[in-house]
């Protein structure tokens, strides 16, 4: 009997040591959103390649439908660090006060990779800017950082996008649709919709954003500032696993089609003809923001009223927070 009660306490008092040091070991809570963080992917459905996750630092994850969404959930304190843009965080720093550090970039657009773009029917009279007066064009949504670089693109091109051209609304997957149905004279593709029209052959490309601006960041990860601050080993624990992932997928990207297949669903024959190609965004070894594109991004949505006031990237930078790490 005796034996009997010294077993139940010792279990007992290894329970309670296990919920301890689990309690001990900090929680980062990140937001995430589709597509192209194949490196917060990997981590979460793989953890086991990563040896501090869940030892060091746990993490909980977010899903979101875009960066505006969490840098909001982050000025709520809702979030620690998530993706974000160049305008959701300059926003969120002009309208709530809300101070972010870049740590690390997931993907971006460069010579010789993926632009997203519009396209028209392929035997459409569109051939230029001028031929879009009078015309409906169609975006992702309205406010996200893709239809303000194409917003960008046409006053570049002598366009008032309030006058000369009507906008609606059209989202990604439905783009290719309204373009061949005619609800839309030009529409935005991205990966994979963009591979699927042309195969189909029936589109033809408008204009690229990367005549807008090339490098261009598309997003990066970013950390409230106050708890990088509080906590600057748990950020460092989450850049560097955030590098190792990124250098996984570099190195394997069958990989990177696996997991991401995991988690958007969609099939792994599809995602494997452009994910981690030419056809996709570029992808920085090590993870290291190009803080010269951002500020360009930065002074451009400026320049073209999106932002109140000029924002400087270097107030979003601690460079030992920062990939790629020692």
């Amino acid at each position: 009997m005796k034996t009997c009660k010294m077993w139940l306490v010792v279990a007992g008092m290894t329970s309670l040591a296990a919920v301890a040091q689990a309690q001990e070991v900090p929680t980062l809570r990140v937001g995430w959103t589709i597509p192209a963080e194949e490196a917060k992917y990997l981590m979460m459905k793989r953890p086991e390649l990563f040896p501090d996750l869940g030892k060091t630092y746990q993490i909980k994850w977010t899903q979101f439908q875009g960066t505006s969404p969490m840098v909001q959930a982050m000025r709520a304190n809702v979030l620690d660090c998530a993706t974000m843009a160049p305008l959701s965080m300059a926003q969120g720093f002009i309208e709530s006060g809300l101070k972010s550090y870049i740590i690390a970039q997931h993907a971006h657009e460069e010579p010789g990779y993926f632009s997203p773009y519009w396209a028209v029917k392929a035997d459409s009279p569109i051939k230029s800017a001028q031929d879009l007066k009078g015309k409906v064009i169609g975006t992702n949504a309205y406010g996200s950082g893709v239809y303000f670089q194409m917003i960008l693109w046409l006053k570049k091109n002598g366009l008032d996008p309030e006058k000369d051209v009507k906008i609606v609304e059209t989202g990604f997957p439905a783009s290719a649709d309204a373009i061949r149905s005619g609800r839309v004279d030009a529409g935005p593709l991205v990966q994979p919709f963009a591979l699927l029209a042309e195969e189909k052959g029936d589109v033809r490309k408008l204009f690229a954003l990367s005549e807008v601006q090339s490098p261009t960041v598309q997003i990066f990860d970013a950390c409230n500032q106050s708890y990088a601050e509080e906590h600057p080993e748990v950020v460092k624990a989450y850049v560097r696993d955030l590098e190792r992932a990124m250098d996984y997928l570099l190195k394997d990207p069958k990989l990177a089609v696996t997991v991401a297949s995991e988690v958007t669903k969609a099939p792994e024959a599809l995602l494997g003809r452009y994910l981690f190609t030419k056809a996709d965004f570029a992808h920085p070894a090590g993870m290291k923001p190009d803080l010269d594109a951002i500020q360009k991004t930065l002074d451009l949505q400026h320049e073209g009223g999106f932002l109140s006031k000029r924002v400087d990237v270097k107030d979003f930078v601690r460079t030992d927070l920062m990939a790629p790490l020692p």
